[in-house]
């Protein structure tokens, strides 16, 4: 695939439509939420392992204990994020679990900073802050639903682990292609998700074609069609494009969760939503102009 052959745009846009149904799968699966993130992972692994076994051989037999141990790491944030944010799914609505999820490039933002020795551009804090209030207001209006608020925690407990992730690989990157690193996180991420499986007892078999046929769609709608086409993406498009962009899904996700599901929206929900949705672009506004 290239530039003349596939506008990138237009790539994206598919890439972000693809993980918009990444709650809806997990909705419609029946199995804890560990099953059907080891599901997601495990086909996405067996998937991923001949292209990488093909043309990344040599390069995966020469990744030294430094990158195993990196990769280790991000599969272990990876699976945190999966579990969580399925779990998240259980307890609270479509619309404030994907927003709150997509505050990632807030955590982001904030652990490139104190890890990375990064800086954030005074409109990045104004921007935090605004998406910090949202958060507060969704949280607001879900308090009196039972559970609601658990969930609501539980989505942003998945992007700080993915914000992890995402740091995790921004190092990995400049040492290893991304296809490789992919793969050992991925892996990675599995075994952490059988380990996971067998200490809390859940079993990972057993759950029918049901759950098969949902780890089989997140594998390739949400993974190898929706974040890997944010990678490629990222080869024709700037980081904050592409991030602007993938705000787009909560609003996919919430639209689906409204004819699929019939979840509706709430005033005081839909203020927390934009709020949050407009901190995130203002960062990725202030990110643009600040590199």
């Amino acid at each position: 695939m290239s530039r003349l052959t596939a506008d990138p745009r237009l790539v994206l846009f598919l890439g972000v439509l693809g993980a918009s149904f990444s709650s809806i799968f997990v909705r419609w699966s029946v199995a804890p939420s560990l099953v059907t993130a080891t599901g997601r992972l495990g086909w996405t692994v067996l998937l991923l392992l001949p292209a990488v076994l093909r043309s990344h051989r040599a390069e995966l037999l020469s990744s030294t204990k430094r990158d195993l141990l990196m990769c280790a790491l991000s599969g272990a944030c990876l699976a945190l994020h999966f579990s969580t944010w399925f779990e998240s799914l259980k307890w609270t609505s479509i619309a404030s679990s994907t927003v709150l999820v997509s505050t990632e490039v807030i955590f982001s933002a904030l652990g490139f900073t104190l890890f990375l020795h990064g800086r954030i551009p005074r409109l990045g804090v104004a921007a935090i802050a605004v998406a910090f209030a949202g958060s507060v207001v969704l949280a607001l209006s879900d308090a009196g639903g039972s559970g609601a608020l658990a969930g609501d925690l539980l989505a942003v407990l998945a992007a700080v682990a993915v914000a992890a992730y995402t740091l995790i690989g921004q190092v990995q990157r400049a040492r290893q292609s991304t296809t490789v690193y992919t793969f050992l996180t991925y892996a990675s991420c599995l075994i952490v998700l059988l380990v996971l499986d067998g200490a809390t007892g859940t079993p990972v078999l057993g759950w029918g074609l049901r759950e098969v046929g949902v780890g089989l769609l997140l594998a390739v709608f949400c993974t190898l069609l929706g974040h890997s086409l944010f990678s490629w993406s990222l080869k024709w498009l700037s980081p904050a494009y592409v991030s602007a962009a993938k705000l787009c899904e909560p609003i996919f996700a919430s639209v689906l969760g409204l004819i699929l599901f019939g979840e509706g929206i709430g005033l005081l929900q839909a203020v927390g939503a934009v709020a949050v949705l407009a901190g995130v672009l203002l960062y990725t506004k202030a990110e643009g102009q600040h590199t």
